[in-house]
C-alpha cells in the first residue's frame, strides 16, 4: 500500500463521519423498512442495525459495519432476518452460543489437558494415538452442542468401516466420556450426550488358542529371531509363559522384578503379584539388571508400535496369521484349564477380580472335546455290549 493509497483511505473514512454530539451514540431508523437503521458511534463510525421484538423483549441486532456493507446489501440482510424472526428463530442465539459454547476441536483440547494426566502411561499412549488418527478431525467446525445423536451414530458407522469395529468402539468410548464431562462442566444440557445409546460393535468371541504343533512353530520362529530382535523375542516369550497383559510386560521396571515373582505396582486390576516359572526367570536373567525405576525392556520407538510390528511379522513366519498377541494370554489360561486347574486358581494367575471373567478363558479346543466325546461313547458302547 502506497502513501497515496493510505491518504485516500483515511480521507474516505473521514468522509463517513457524521457530526454529532461528542461521546454519544445515536441511531437513525429507516421509514420504509421498519426497524432497520444506522447506528452512529461516538467516533463517527456507522453500522447497520435491525431493531425487533423477540421473546417479549426489544433487541438490537448489528448487521455490519457501514464501511464494509452497502445500504442495499444491509437492507436485504435485514429483510431475511425479519423473516427468520417471524418464523420463531432468534439470530442472536448463535452469536451468544459462539461466545459461550466451545467448538468440538477446542473442547477436545481442553478435555485432554484435564483428563490425560489422570491416565496410566500406557493408556495415555494409546489414547493419544486414537486422538491423532480418529478424533482430531471427527467433527470439524462444529460447536459441541451442534453434534447430535444421529451425527454420533453416523460417525461410529463410518469409523467401523474404515478402521474396524474394535477401533470404532474404543474411539467412541473416549468421546462418550468427553461429552459426559461437557455435561458435568455445564457446556451441555443434562442427558444430552450424543454418544449415549450408540450401539457398540460386537466384539469377537475369544475361542482361539494354539495347538501343540502351532506352539512348536511359534517357538522355532522366536528362536530364529532372538539374535536380531532380543527385546521383542523376550517380551513375547514372557507373555506366552506368564499370561500377563502386554502393558504389564512392556512397562515392567526392575524394581518390580523380585526373585521368582513380579510385584506389579499397577495393572488393569490394580497392584498384583505374578509368579515366575524357571522359563520366565531365565528370560529375565538374560538382561543386565538396571536401577529400580528403569524399564526392563527398552525400545527405540514407541513400545507398543515396535511390538505390534514384530508380532505381525513373526506370526506370518510361524503360519499363525489369525492369532492375536492377546491370544497368548488366552492360550496360557486354556492350558491351565486343561491341566485341571480351578477357575479361582486361573483367575489368580491372570490377575482377575471375578471368577466370571476367568470363565471365558476356560475353553477346551475341539480336539480335546472330540477325544472326550469318543472316550464317553466307547464307555457307553462297552456297557451296552455287556447286555
Amino acid at each position: 500500500m502506497t502513501q497515496y493509497d493510505l491518504r485516500q483511505i483515511i480521507a474516505e473514512e473521514l468522509a463517513r463521519v457524521i457530526p454529532g454530539e461528542a461521546g454519544k451514540r445515536r441511531s437513525r431508523f429507516d421509514y420504509v423498512l421498519p426497524g432497520f437503521g444506522e447506528r452512529i458511534h461516538p467516533s463517527g463510525r456507522k453500522s447497520y442495525v435491525l431493531q425487533r421484538t423477540m421473546g417479549g423483549k426489544q433487541r438490537l441486532i448489528t448487521i455490519g459495519d457501514a464501511a464494509i456493507l452497502t445500504e442495499r446489501i444491509a437492507k436485504d440482510v435485514a429483510r431475511r432476518l425479519i423473516l427468520r424472526i417471524e418464523l420463531g428463530e432468534n439470530p442472536a442465539n448463535k452469536k451468544r452460543r459462539g461466545r459461550k459454547t466451545p467448538t468440538y476441536g477446542a473442547f477436545l483440547q481442553s478435555y485432554w489437558e484435564v483428563a490425560a494426566p489422570t491416565w496410566k502411561p500406557s493408556t495415555r499412549e494409546i489414547q493419544n494415538i486414537y486422538r491423532r488418527t480418529h478424533l482430531d478431525h471427527a467433527f470439524p467446525g462444529k460447536f459441541i452442542d451442534e453434534i447430535i445423536h444421529a451425527d454420533a451414530v453416523r460417525w461410529h458407522a463410518e469409523l467401523t468401516r474404515s478402521a474396524g469395529p474394535g477401533a470404532a468402539n474404543r474411539a467412541m468410548e473416549i468421546l462418550k466420556a468427553m461429552f459426559g464431562k461437557a455435561e458435568a462442566w455445564g457446556y451441555l444440557a443434562e442427558h444430552s450426550n450424543p454418544f449415549r445409546g450408540v450401539k457398540r460393535n460386537r466384539g469377537r468371541k475369544i475361542e482361539r488358542f494354539l495347538s501343540g504343533a502351532e506352539m512348536s512353530r511359534l517357538g522355532r520362529a522366536l528362536a530364529a529371531r532372538r539374535a536380531e530382535y532380543p527385546v521383542e523375542v523376550a517380551v513375547i516369550s514372557l507373555l506366552a509363559v506368564t499370561g500377563c497383559r502386554r502393558g504389564e510386560i512392556l512397562y515392567l521396571t526392575w524394581g518390580e522384578v523380585q526373585g521368582r515373582k513380579l510385584k506389579l505396582k499397577d495393572s488393569k486390576t490394580g497392584p498384583r503379584i505374578v509368579w515366575l516359572g524357571q522359563e520366565a526367570r531365565a528370560v529375565l536373567d538374560a538382561f543386565p539388571r538396571g536401577k529400580k525405576d528403569q524399564r526392563v525392556f527398552t525400545f527405540d520407538v514407541l513400545p507398543r508400535s515396535a511390538l505390534d510390528w514384530f508380532w505381525r511379522r513373526l506370526r506370518t513366519e510361524a503360519g499363525l496369521d489369525d492369532v492375536r498377541l492377546h491370544d497368548l494370554r488366552h492360550n496360557y489360561a486354556s492350558l491351565a484349564a486343561r491341566s485341571s486347574e480351578t477357575l479361582p486358581m486361573i483367575g489368580s494367575l491372570l490377575g482377575h477380580r471375578h471368577v466370571s471373567t476367568t470363565a471365558r478363558y476356560a475353553h477346551l479346543d475341539d480336539g480335546v472335546l472330540l477325544e472326550a466325546v469318543t472316550l464317553v461313547g466307547e464307555s457307553i458302547e462297552r456297557k451296552f455290549g455287556n447286555h
